[in-house]
């Protein structure tokens, strides 16, 4: 299935640390180069993952409508993981009990939430995969613990 959508803005990268999150574990004290990526995003990054992803998404245009209503968007979260050298993400989604908090008029099945929760994470993973692939380019500089032992 195609998404016909324009891609919309690329999200504004806030300071916010991804342990916070239940979908996210980072390891290690880290930069997260939000700045940096928040950059790559705006140079075409965002609007080429966007395009990949909406030519292959199970959402249609309905249920994309609704995200653009939530601005589900623009609470995405990218940031580098310096342990694992990936951009880690988060992706916003719908709580269970959508139901009862009345959040969209047009929000009536679990399919559809279902179909917006795992379209943006995939969203969100082919974010990652552009911005890996095609415009990261540095690496962590690995420094070994002092307590290593010495193997010589």
């Amino acid at each position: 299935m195609t998404l016909d959508v324009d891609p919309p803005e690329p999200p504004e990268l806030e300071t916010i640390d991804p342990n916070e999150y239940d979908d996210a574990q980072v390891v290690d004290d880290t930069d997260y180069r939000r700045d940096e990526i928040e950059d790559y995003l705006r140079d075409g990054a965002w609007e080429q993952a966007f395009e990949e992803w909406a030519e292959r998404t199970d959402m249609d245009d309905a249920t994309f409508e609704i995200v653009a209503d939530l601005d589900l968007l623009e609470r995405f979260d990218f940031f580098w993981d310096s342990y694992a050298e990936r951009v880690g993400y988060h992706a916003p989604g719908l709580p269970e009990d959508w139901k009862h908090r009345d959040i969209h008029p047009d929000l009536d099945s679990w399919g559809t939430v279902s179909a917006i929760n795992a379209g943006l994470t995939e969203l969100g993973q082919e974010v990652c995969d552009v911005l890996k692939d095609e415009y990261i380019e540095w690496e962590t500089e690995y420094e070994a613990p002092d307590d290593l032992p010495d193997f010589e």
